[in-house]
């Protein structure tokens, strides 16, 4: 598991990317964020990494403490 933080949520738009704690920053959708997960910008978060069609994305993601 990926730690980072929201850097940027679109709520309309359904996506946004996660500052990894890495130095790399992740694209998400929401149908990445983990059932019952809302999250908005600068919470900090736990995700899996994935290599997605243009560059790395994060998936299973859920808010940390």
């Amino acid at each position: 598991m990926q730690k980072g933080k929201v850097k940027f949520y679109n709520k309309e738009r359904k996506f946004g990317f996660i500052s990894g704690d890495d130095g790399i920053d992740y694209f998400f959708h929401e149908t990445g964020l983990s059932d019952g997960t809302n999250v908005k910008d600068d919470d900090k978060v736990e995700f899996m990494a994935e290599d997605g069609d243009r560059g790395k994305k994060a998936v299973d993601i859920s808010i940390t403490d």
